[in-house]
C-alpha cells in the first residue's frame, strides 16, 4: 500500500494549520463586547441628579458604570457611540400590558410571531420591558425565558399566563397550580362586573385563589373597578391593583391598605380613553409616531362612522368617560400620599395601541397632578420595583441590562418629550424603529 500521498496530504495540512493565526480567547473586555455611549445628560431613574456629559459603558449587555465623562472608565477599544445632545432616561416598565394576541380588531390570534411583533412595537416607543397581565401561552413564556441574553433588540416580558376564572374553591386551588405549573411571574384575576353585565368573583373564591397562590410562593394581580372590591382584595391579600379605582374617590383607609403592605397601584388611564376616544377621529391618528408602528387595519376601522356612532351613542363609553376623572383624581391623592404607583396601560387589546400609549399615558398621568418627575419615576423605577424586576431593570446602574431612551428634549422639563425619541437601546442594542 503507498502511503505516500497521504503523508504528503497530512504534511501540507499541517504546515497550513501552523501558517493559520492561532484564534486567541475572547477578551471580555474587548471592542466588540464592550460599548461606550458618551455625551448624553443621563437621567438615572434613581434619586441622584441628573449627570451632565456622562459615559455609560456597557459589557455583554449590562452596565458596567454610568460616570460623568471625567471619571469614567472606558477601555480604550471600547465601541464608542456619541449621544451627545441627548438627554437619556432607562427604557420604560410597563406594568400592565399584553401581547401576542391581537389581530386588527380581533383577538384570539396568539402566536410566537405576533409576540415578537408586539415585543418589537413596544420597544420602538422605548417601552423596553412590558409585563403582561393576562392572556400568554407557550409563545409568550417562550420569549421570556430567551431574553437574558447580550443580543436583545425587543423589549422584555414578563407574563401571568391565562387569567383565573374558577366557579369553586377547588377550581381555585386546581387553576393556580396550573398557572404556578407554566412558571408564571404572576396570577392574574378579574373582581369585577363589567359595569353590572356580568357576574362578579365571589370573596370565597378570591380568597382561595390568593391563598393557593401564597402557598405556592406567586403574587396575585387583582383587576377591578369598585372601591370596596379594591379594601376587600387587599384585606384578603392582594399584592398588585391592576387598575384605577373608579366608582368613587379613594379613602384614608384604602391609602391606609396599601402603604402598610407597600402595594403598588396601577393607574391604566388610558385603558379608560380607549372606551369612549373613538366616537370621533382622534387628532393622534394623524400622528406621524403613532402611524409608524400603528396597525393601519385597525386605525381604519375605528374610523368608521357606523363604528363611531356606536361608541358615541353607548351608555357604557359615557360611564367609563366619567369614571376618568375619578381615576384622575385618586391617582393624585395616592401619589400625593406616598402610595407607590406603577405606570401600567392594558395595552394589547383591540385599539389600544402598543407603545404610542405608554406615552399617551405618562402625559394623562402628569395632567392628573404629578410633576413629570414622579410620572418618570412611576413608569421606571418603582415600575420594576413594584413588579419585582428592579434587580435587573428600572434604573441605569452597574449589574442591570443596559436598556435606555435617548431623547432630543428632557423629560422633566415637560413629560411629553418622552415622544422625542432619538434612539432605544435593549442590552446596549439599538431597537429598529
Amino acid at each position: 500500500m503507498n502511503l505516500r500521498p497521504t503523508i504528503a496530504i497530512s504534511v501540507l495540512l499541517g504546515c497550513a494549520a501552523l501558517a493559520m493565526p492561532r484564534a486567541e480567547p475572547q477578551d471580555p473586555h474587548s471592542a466588540s463586547r464592550v460599548k461606550a455611549f458618551t455625551g448624553a445628560r443621563v437621567i438615572d431613574g434613581t434619586d441622584r441628579p441628573p449627570i451632565d456629559n456622562a459615559t455609560i459603558v456597557v459589557s455583554d449587555g449590562k452596565i458596567v458604570s454610568v460616570a460623568p465623562a471625567a471619571r469614567a472608565q472606558a477601555p480604550a477599544n471600547a465601541e464608542r457611540i456619541s449621544l451627545a445632545g441627548k438627554t437619556v432616561i432607562p427604557g420604560i416598565v410597563n406594568a400592565h400590558g399584553h401581547v401576542g394576541n391581537t389581530v386588527g380588531m380581533e383577538q384570539g390570534h396568539y402566536s410566537a410571531e405576533n409576540v415578537q411583533r408586539d415585543l418589537k412595537t413596544y420597544a420602538a416607543y422605548g417601552v423596553t420591558t412590558v409585563f403582561s397581565l393576562g392572556d400568554d401561552q407557550a409563545a409568550g413564556f417562550a420569549a421570556r425565558d430567551s431574553q437574558r441574553t447580550p443580543t436583545l433588540a425587543r423589549a422584555r416580558l414578563f407574563a401571568a399566563g391565562p387569567v383565573l376564572a374558577p366557579k369553586t374553591v377547588d377550581e381555585a386551588t386546581k387553576q393556580v397550580d396550573e398557572n404556578v405549573a407554566m412558571n408564571v411571574d404572576i396570577i392574574k384575576i378579574r373582581v369585577d362586573d363589567n359595569l353590572g353585565t356580568t357576574p362578579k368573583m365571589p370573596p370565597e373564591i378570591y380568597k382561595a385563589v390568593i391563598s393557593e397562590a401564597h402557598k405556592k410562593g406567586k403574587r396575585v394581580a387583582v383587576h377591578l373597578f369598585y372601591l370596596d372590591d379594591a379594601k376587600a382584595v387587599l384585606d384578603a391579600g392582594a399584592d398588585f391593583i391592576a387598575h384605577s379605582v373608579r366608582d368613587k374617590d379613594v379613602d384614608e383607609p384604602f391609602i391606609a391598605m396599601l402603604k402598610r403592605r407597600d402595594v403598588c397601584y396601577c393607574p391604566t388611564l388610558m385603558r379608560e380613553v380607549s372606551t369612549f376616544t373613538y366616537a370621533s377621529t382622534p387628532p393622534w391618528f394623524s400622528d406621524p409616531l403613532f402611524l409608524k408602528h400603528a396597525d393601519l387595519q385597525a386605525v381604519e376601522a375605528l374610523k368608521q362612522p357606523a363604528r363611531q356612532e356606536q361608541m358615541k351613542n353607548s351608555k357604557s363609553a359615557q360611564r367609563y368617560q366619567a369614571a376618568l376623572e375619578v381615576a384622575n383624581r385618586n391617582l393624585k391623592k395616592l401619589s400625593d400620599a406616598g402610595v407607590k404607583i406603577a405606570m401600567g396601560t392594558d395595552t394589547g387589546p383591540p385599539a389600544r395601541f402598543q407603545g404610542y400609549f405608554e406615552l399617551m399615558e405618562l402625559e394623562m398621568m402628569a395632567k392628573a397632578g404629578l410633576t413629570p418627575a414622579k410620572v418618570l419615576a412611576s413608569a421606571t423605577r418603582d415600575a420594576a420595583r413594584c413588579m419585582q424586576l428592579d434587580g435587573e431593570v428600572g434604573t441605569l446602574e452597574a449589574n442591570k441590562w443596559a436598556d435606555f431612551v435617548a431623547l432630543d428634549a428632557d423629560p422633566l422639563a415637560d413629560i411629553s418629550n418622552v415622544r422625542k425619541i432619538s434612539a432605544v437601546y435593549v442590552a446596549g442594542n439599538p431597537v429598529a424603529r
